[in-house]
């Protein structure tokens, strides 16, 4: 997993609340178990005019030009921001798969669902969480300049933009694992001499289980 330290971006201002997991991934696209090629289907519904289909080539859908992941002035951003309950709905993992294989490493909201926010630290995206006046002084300057760069400092805990800042709280334990790069995989293979080592023992002490 890509270890999260300090990421600065210019971003993608989401404004809508109780974004759910079937808008950022719909249930069309959950057949594949690998964590790659969700990008193009991410918010599907709202980014096309017509309706998604695995049997057509993303290139002949039609663009929503009016959604702002399609504005040229968002292209890219790796930050992204939204109002409260983000990724409510189903718990699906694959919302976080899409966001990720996007580009996106942040989202900042003042609510996350559950399961989630939860899912976004088994898949390196640091999920933020600041007060509803933070965010909407986000999206005012984000609307006063939609290149402005936004700084996330996981080690400090803070989010920067312009003259700006704010705090926010995480996990000690999740933060240690996103500045490190370890999910729960990386995290079990630290002790992979130790599991071998037991391993080895078992096999000499009841052989019989191994046959």
């Amino acid at each position: 997993m890509q270890a999260f330290t300090t990421l600065t971006s210019h971003t993608l201002p989401l404004d809508r609340a109780n974004v759910d997991t079937d808008a950022i991934i719909p249930k069309q696209y959950l057949k594949s178990i690998y964590k790659s090629g969700f990008g193009p289907y991410l918010f599907d519904d709202w980014r096309y005019l017509d309706a998604g289909d695995l049997s057509i080539p993303v290139s002949s859908r039609r663009v929503n030009t009016t959604f702002v992941l399609n504005k040229a002035e968002h292209a890219g951003a790796q930050i992204l921001i939204a109002r409260e309950n983000f990724g409510c709905g189903s718990s699906r993992e694959h919302a976080v798969w899409a966001l990720s294989d996007y580009g996106f490493r942040c989202v900042i909201a003042p609510s996350f669902a559950d399961i989630f926010y939860n899912n976004c630290f088994k898949n390196g995206v640091l999920p933020v969480l600041l007060p509803a006046a933070s965010i909407e002084a986000l999206f005012q300057a984000i609307a006063a300049d939609a290149t402005l760069p936004v700084t996330v400092d996981l080690a400090a805990q803070t989010v920067r933009w312009s003259k700006a800042e704010a705090g926010f709280v995480i996990d000690a334990f999740r933060k240690d694992c996103l500045l490190r790069g370890l999910d729960e995989i990386g995290l079990t293979l630290q002790d992979a001499d130790a599991i071998r080592n037991y391993e080895a023992r078992r096999a000499h002490e009841a052989p019989w289980l191994f046959a």
